[in-house]
């Protein structure tokens, strides 16, 4: 890993170029930092690239054969390999390969980073092409894929697209996995940020584990987009 950094923009042809990247962008501070926040990532395959250098690492593989061949690749073995799958994810503009590609990678996601990182844009526009898929990766089984299915519902679905039976399938999540939970109650407090009146009966029922409701109104009552009086309110229904 001993390499001088080299010049932008990427010129990112192989996987042998790839890896070059990696160690000429390494910073040993932000490593340590990284593995902190990374507890579930075997420490020896993080190198510690900031995320900024791999966003353009990215955008210069754009559709280029060394793109398709690190598409192609699983397992990566490497988290900064893993971070650039997602965010090569991200780039693709036809909905049917992001989504297959989508679809390919998040078993093989094994950290919160990479999941919440991967935000594909031809998703924007295709949201009932991709209501099939959430609902197969929330009952796939696989923590960051469950993990992703419930944020796709809190990116694109909380809005004009919304629907009271998307809380309700989130609340039907039974898991016990902490990032599975976190992200539930991420999703609730938000839907009680934007939709109030139709998410309020599902916490007031009881609907989700203890863990998941508490959190979701602590997060709830952090929010400046609830008012006082919801907050006031929220703070009655948490469960001691």
């Amino acid at each position: 890993f001993k390499m001088e950094k080299q010049s932008k923009p990427y010129i990112l042809t192989s996987p042998e170029a790839v890896l070059e990247a990696f160690c000429a962008e390494r910073d040993p501070a932000y490593r340590a930092f990284q593995l902190k926040l990374l507890p579930t990532v075997a420490p020896e395959s993080v190198i510690g690239v900031r995320t900024p250098a791999l966003r353009a690492m990215a955008k210069a593989m754009r559709g280029t054969p060394a793109a398709a061949e690190l598409l192609k690749a699983l397992p990566h073995g490497i988290f900064e390999a893993n971070q650039l799958h997602a965010f090569l994810i991200s780039e693709l503009r036809d909905f049917e390969e992001a989504a297959r590609e989508t679809d390919r990678f998040l078993p093989f996601v094994d950290n919160w980073a990479t999941c919440d990182q991967l935000s594909p844009r031809a998703f924007c526009k295709n949201r009932e092409a991709l209501l099939p898929y959430i609902d197969r990766w929330l009952g796939s089984g696989y923590v960051y894929a469950v993990r992703f299915g419930v944020r796709m519902l809190m990116d694109h679905y909380l809005g004009d697209a919304f629907s009271p039976e998307y809380p309700a399938r989130v609340a039907g999540v039974r898991s016990g996995e902490y990032y599975i939970d976190m992200m539930a109650a991420w999703y609730f407090a938000t839907a009680l940020a934007k939709q109030y009146e139709a998410v309020l009966p599902l916490i007031e029922a009881r609907r989700l584990p203890v863990w998941t409701h508490n959190r979701a109104i602590q997060k709830a009552v952090e929010s400046r987009r609830i008012t006082d009086e919801q907050k006031a309110y929220l703070r009655t229904l948490k469960i001691r």
